[in-house]
């Protein structure tokens, strides 16, 4: 399998010239560079990657036991068929991602460990310019491109997101975030707090409750999570029936987002009862005992945030073993044994993880600029969820929170291929999002409406974000059965999108 690229020996700045410039080598950079390889035979491209081999979320984090919270006939590309389980570990995400590499010689386009810090467009050469340096010997590296397509991703790698707490100084033992886990953290034999229930804390907890002294997941308010068996019988059924492995991805991959949707709708038509049946199954595991209304009932309705999927509810498993605990309730402060709620309850602990979520990133924290001037993605409007008014040449991949995030990623790639393809038979070398004279008073409203999804990310930095409009041409629906529709049937010659 594909792991990394040589660095170059030359530490020589030297400028490179392609057709399009990927920033990222994850899921979506990867996906990214299958379709324009596809689509856009002849087009020259290099995907820009700052860590050391492929895979984005799935080699930054490696804390024990993590896998994707959604199934892998979604999350796994249109074009490559899933073969495994619907929710994978990150080594099996990872050989995933590395076949479809080797598969494709997309290998041969990735630099690695090139971290991008300025990213200029000039009108007047109508070519992005992008300049960093390289992880491995510090050289300076120049690329220039007609077309840049961020898939970067949305959140800093670098460092996720602690809040800061009283005493956290005084703590004896480790105090460890999934992001950045340490090789050298052994959890055997000790007491673990783990702070946070998203996907995070879920996964982690089952993975290392049966080493540890004892687990104990601290929840400051519940979260809502699905069980199910890691399996789908449909698919096994139609693999014993020897069909085609596409057949088989493309039928699953329908019926998983049939699904999916009819849920959904289900979550804001009729949430009382969406709620009762995802107590019901927590409850089934735990016991007409256990409090699950305390430790399980969120205060938002179902899918205002992320829905963590539990494989055969192993969490729950290791709840009712009593190798693991729950504890509803806030930090009061840090002390040298361990955390102190605000109700009195002392948590003694060896090594508190927390489990806290990570720090929005827009754009890599690159430092953009449009003919000289400071360019700020919090001024601009989105078109379609994926370009930006006034900003030449350039897309952005950017998935879904109630889907997984490949879907959009699939959806993107066919959406820039047609543009790029229509381009370069009208000879133009330059398009930028622009607002009709219709629409210089439309009302602006945040990417994500926090009435409807709001992780706690997007309350900490949705400001950081693109604004959207009332119209679907600058609005990012962040709905792939409305997405598969209106970004397949754009018109590319309606005015919003202004060529030269």
């Amino acid at each position: 399998m594909t792991q990394t690229a040589p660095a170059a020996d030359s530490k020589s700045e030297t400028t490179q010239h392609f057709d399009v410039a990927i920033v990222g080598a994850g899921i979506s950079g990867i996906g990214a560079a299958f379709h324009l390889k596809a689509q856009c035979p002849g087009a020259s491209f290099v995907i820009l990657e700052a860590q050391d081999s492929f895979g984005g979320t799935w080699i930054t984090h490696r804390y024990p036991g993590i896998r994707s919270d959604s199934d892998l006939y979604t999350f796994g590309y249109r074009f490559k068929p899933w073969l495994g389980k619907p929710i994978a570990t990150a080594e099996e995400i990872l050989a995933y991602l590395g076949e479809v590499i080797d598969d494709n010689g997309l290998d041969a386009h990735i630099r690695y460990r090139h971290r991008i810090g300025r990213a200029r467009w000039s009108s007047a050469d109508n070519l992005w310019t992008l300049e960093g340096s390289r992880e491995s010997d510090g050289a300076a590296f120049r690329f220039t491109a007609n077309f840049l397509w961020m898939c970067q991703g949305y959140y800093r790698h670098e460092k996720g997101y602690t809040p800061e707490w009283e005493g956290m100084e005084t703590f004896a033992g480790r105090i460890v975030h999934p992001q950045s886990w340490p090789e050298d953290l052994h959890c055997a034999g000790k007491k673990v707090v783990v702070i946070g229930s998203g996907a995070t804390a879920a996964t982690l907890i089952p993975a290392i409750a049966g080493g540890c002294d004892h687990v104990t997941m601290l929840q400051r308010s519940p979260t809502y999570y699905i069980t199910g068996r890691n399996a789908n019988a449909l698919a096994d059924t139609l693999r014993e029936l020897d069909l085609n492995a596409e057949w088989i991805h493309d039928i699953i991959r329908r019926k998983v987002l049939f699904d999916q949707a009819a849920f959904t709708r289900r979550c804001f038509s009729e949430p009382e009862a969406v709620k009762t049946e995802l107590l019901s199954a927590v409850r089934a595991y735990l016991g007409e005992d256990y409090d699950v209304e305390a430790h399980f009932s969120p205060k938002y309705r179902p899918w205002r945030q992320r829905i963590a999927f539990i494989p055969d509810g192993d969490l729950f498993q290791e709840i009712r073993s009593k190798r693991a605990s729950v504890v509803t309730d806030e930090i009061e402060r840090f002390t040298p044994s361990g955390v102190l709620t605000k109700s009195g309850k002392m948590l003694e602990a060896d090594i508190v993880v927390t489990a806290t979520g990570f720090n929005l990133n827009v754009l890599g924290d690159i430092d953009f600029a449009i003919d000289g001037e400071p360019l700020s993605f919090s001024d601009t409007v989105t078109y379609r969820g994926t370009m930006f008014v006034g900003v030449p040449n350039m897309a952005w991949v950017f998935g879904y929170f109630r889907s997984s995030w490949t879907l959009r990623v699939d959806l993107v790639g066919d959406f820039v291929c047609r543009l790029l393809n229509h381009m370069r038979s009208n000879g133009l070398s330059k398009v930028v999002p622009s607002l009709r004279p219709e629409d210089s008073e439309m009302p602006l409203s945040p990417w994500i409406d926090p009435e409807n999804f709001n992780p706690g990310y997007v309350v900490r930095s949705g400001h950081l974000l693109p604004k959207q409009g009332n119209k679907p041409e600058w609005r990012h629906s962040h709905d792939y059965e409305v997405d598969k529709e209106t970004l397949a049937a754009a018109d590319l010659s309606d005015g919003t999108l202004v060529y030269g």
